[in-house]
């Protein structure tokens, strides 16, 4: 007969794994927490998460100022990039927590390469991320998570809820199993598991920050989901603002990329146009080539009046190599003659000023789900510049108003008549747009931000 003794062994091995393991258990928030006495003033903490790259996230970087400016504590977590906004490196209620890359052996863009290194990816994502968020930060009342990316972002940051006795707020910038559409197709295994994840590691969320109606409505309807679906418009930050006239032409003087050509833009020989991107799938820059192909083929034939025309390009990511590889091409074809193409990749402050200088602003951004809105634009009609854009999706309305402060296409036929339209027509057309723009403007971050998430985080009456 087996008696106590024998079980003991086992016992206390049992016993000390579990005590290891509860011991090691992050930290909980608990209802009576309270800050130090040195940190009066502190109202609440919140840990602001995004799977990418913190300096290139502007609208989670806004959330993180608006939290800290408000008297929150904020720890922001994300990975290494670029440079994050100048006012959160100056802040001292804003902690960044740089959280490791991943591998770059784990990188693909070969479809049939994808799933095989899809989980070594999502594993390396989840311990990174779940280290930071558990270990590395403080407990917090709330944390505010951008999504997407949905996996394992979402599901991490359930079981950290669970664990720390925290409020999840998911950030919907779009959705994630969308995204992975455009890779894979929207039919793929994949592509459908990732929707489901989605619904379900959302499903329980204390609240649901959209981007636009259309994504409101999504959600509502069809998603179960058991917080608050609260939309909260993007809005330009302070530094997005018209400039006057001087400002202007004084930026494009010492610009490098407009410099060259300053006397050529303030004759109205040439027009300055401008295009922001991450370089992604979901933005077919093929559709500009072609457009402006097709300007500087009609200008240097039946159109002779028309101005020439400086491009822009500004941003980074995986597509930008192949675009500058179709500009040498196209160049040396003598399909560009009359416009120059730049690339480039400016401060926040720069960049910001371009816009306000530019003519003219261009979105190329075609929404996987057709409810998710370019904050490019957003940047553009904030700093007081008319766009022309894609407009095959529900939600494009919500921001541009046809004829208003933009133009909407549908092919590069149909953004070359915008072109031509604004560049070669009345000249009315264009001052009017951008009359549009700098009123719609006037409506700011803070405006947007402080009667919905100020307010759920009692942060805001």
């Amino acid at each position: 007969m087996v008696g106590l003794e024998d079980w003991l062994p086992f016992l206390v091995i049992v016993f000390t794994i579990s005590s290891i393991f509860l011991l090691s258990l992050p930290s909980t928030f608990g209802a009576d927490h309270r800050f130090r006495k040195d940190e009066g003033s502190i109202k609440i903490r919140v840990q602001v998460v995004v799977l990418g790259d913190i300096g290139r996230s502007p609208r989670i970087e806004y959330h993180a100022l608006s939290i800290a400016k408000h008297g929150g504590l904020v720890d922001l977590i994300g990975y290494k990039g670029s440079e994050v906004h100048p006012e959160i490196e100056s802040n001292s209620n804003i902690t960044v927590h740089r959280i490791a890359t991943i591998p770059v052996v784990l990188w693909t863009d070969k479809k049939w390469l994808f799933p095989l290194l899809a989980p070594f990816k999502v594993i390396f994502q989840a311990l990174s991320l779940y280290y930071a968020l558990g270990y590395r930060t403080p407990p917090a009342k709330w944390l505010l998570v951008q999504n997407p990316p949905t996996i394992p972002t979402l599901l991490v940051a359930q079981v950290i809820c669970f664990l720390r006795n925290t409020h999840l707020i998911i950030d919907w910038h779009n959705f994630g199993y969308s995204i992975l559409g455009l890779k894979l197709g929207p039919t793929h295994p994949l592509v459908r598991l990732s929707q489901l994840l989605e619904r379900v590691s959302s499903s329980k969320a204390a609240a649901h920050l959209v981007v636009s109606n259309a994504m409101a409505r999504v959600l509502k309807d069809g998603w179960g989901l058991r917080g608050p679906v609260l939309p909260l418009h993007d809005r330009p930050f302070p530094q997005f603002q018209p400039l006057e006239k001087s400002q202007q032409v004084t930026f494009l003087a010492r610009c490098s990329e407009t410099a060259p050509f300053i006397e050529r833009i303030q004759s109205g020989s040439m027009k300055v146009l401008v295009s922001s991107t991450s370089w992604t799938p979901d933005e077919d820059f093929s559709l500009l080539l072609d457009a402006l192909s097709s300007y500087s083929a009609l200008a240097s034939s039946s159109h002779p009046h028309l101005p020439d025309i400086l491009a822009i390009i500004t941003g980074k990511g995986p597509q930008k190599e192949a675009f500058q590889s179709q500009i040498k091409i196209l160049t040396e074809a003598g399909k560009l003659n009359r416009v120059q193409l730049r690339t480039a990749w400016l401060s926040t402050e720069e960049y910001a000023k371009l816009l306000a200088s530019a003519d003219l602003g261009v979105s190329l951004h075609t929404s996987s789900s057709g409810v998710d809105l370019p904050m490019k634009v957003v940047d553009m009609l904030g700093a007081g510049l008319p766009v022309v854009g894609w407009d095959n999706f529900e939600a494009w309305s919500e921001l541009v108003h046809e004829g208003i402060n933009g133009r909407g296409f549908q092919s590069s036929h149909g953004l070359c008549a915008a072109l031509l339209s604004l560049f070669g027509g009345d000249k009315q057309q264009l001052l009017d747009l951008r009359q549009g723009a700098v009123l719609g403007s006037r409506r700011r971050w803070d405006d947007e931000w402080d009667p919905v998430l100020g307010k759920l985080l009692e942060l805001c009456r």
